[in-house]
């Protein structure tokens, strides 16, 4: 087995003291280029790589960050972390992954954890709102975090979202616009803050048009959905029209559509909200409210590391909140013709 160089060898060839050779690898405006250069020179030649479980523990900075997502199963929350992944690694730092399987306590657990492991920053997509968060916990407030998806209302605590009402709201509107008058909305679960805002804006649509809501929040199933639209369709003002709130609803509703031997979008039309895999390719093609999901997590990432650069002292008090357009991407289950234009929200 080869013998892992030390710093003492690597401060020997570039004939500079141990404190030198750390600051260097701290990035420190002490240390002049030159020395610096000689520094890396040797770094270089003899292979040496830092013991960063070490220089935690010497209150050196770890160059690692925790990411804690409600799902790994989740498409949406595999192509986030991909590309917080992405600029972590473009910042010379390490990603640790965890699901909080939408439960506080488990998210809690896995945060703490994360601390153990001297993180410096964490980015969360928070446990429904049912759930009181609990990473408002002071072991918490010396560490930068930032939440994506859903918002986490806590001080100190920036987040990236997408502008689900106004997504939903333009998604409804050209569904009014085809001439329905009982749309329904899909969603799984009524505290999740993606769902209700989107819910908020889909209403707000109907209520503007003098149309009359309905809706199915708890529709977190295959089986519920078929149900609902079993039962909803078999009444005298059955919808004509479904606004479905996630892609994962968006699949149950064509599933059972298809199972009820409905032709989209001649007895029913469909939009979803979040482009996903192969929705171009389902028989008609969905159209659906498109948020830059590859966007999100390069832009939840880059906050992160934008606080990272600040002192704690310097770290505003009220944190910022950025909202990342949506697009309508209009295809063939809402009426119009396949490869229409993409109208950006």
């Amino acid at each position: 087995m080869t013998k892992r160089a030390t710093m003492i060898e690597v401060a020997r060839l570039a004939n500079v003291g141990t404190m030198t050779v750390s600051r260097v690898l701290n990035n420190s405006t002490h240390v002049s280029p030159e020395t610096a250069s000689r520094v890396h020179a040797a770094i270089e030649r003899l292979g040496y790589r830092p013991n960063e479980i070490a220089r935690a523990l010497r209150g050196a900075k770890s160059k690692s960050i925790g990411l804690i997502v409600p799902s790994l199963a989740d498409p949406f929350f595999a192509i986030c972390a991909h590309n917080i992944n992405t600029v972590a690694r473009s910042q010379g730092y390490a990603m640790i992954l965890a699901s909080s399987n939408d439960s506080p306590d488990t998210e809690f657990a896995q945060a703490e954890w994360m601390l153990q492991k001297h993180v410096e920053g964490l980015l969360i997509c928070p446990v429904s709102a049912a759930h009181p968060s609990r990473l408002g916990d002071p072991i918490f407030q010396r560490t930068p975090i930032v939440s994506f998806d859903r918002p986490l209302a806590l001080p100190n605590v920036a987040s990236v979202v997408v502008e689900n009402h106004a997504g939903a709201k333009k998604g409804t509107q050209h569904l009014i616009e085809h001439g329905h008058k009982h749309i329904h909305f899909l969603g799984d679960a009524p505290d999740l803050f993606t769902i209700k805002t989107r819910h908020e804006g889909y209403r707000r649509a109907l209520l503007a048009a003098k149309l009359t809501p309905g809706e199915c929040m708890t529709c977190n199933s295959e089986e519920a959905v078929f149900d609902y639209l079993k039962r909803v369709l078999a009444e005298p003002h059955a919808p004509s029209a479904i606004f479905a709130g996630n892609n994962r609803i968006s699949r149950y509703t064509f599933r059972a559509l298809n199972r009820l031997e409905l032709r989209i979008p001649d007895d029913i039309a469909v939009i979803g909200f979040d482009d996903f895999d192969m929705a171009d390719m389902m028989q008609p093609p969905l159209t659906v409210i498109n948020q830059p999901v590859d966007l999100m997590g390069r832009t939840a990432a880059d906050v992160l590391f934008e606080k990272l650069r600040l002192p704690m002292e310097e770290w505003p008090e009220q944190e910022s909140r950025t909202s990342l357009k949506v697009q309508l991407v209009l295809r063939a289950s809402c009426g119009c013709a396949f490869g229409a234009s993409t109208v950006e929200e």
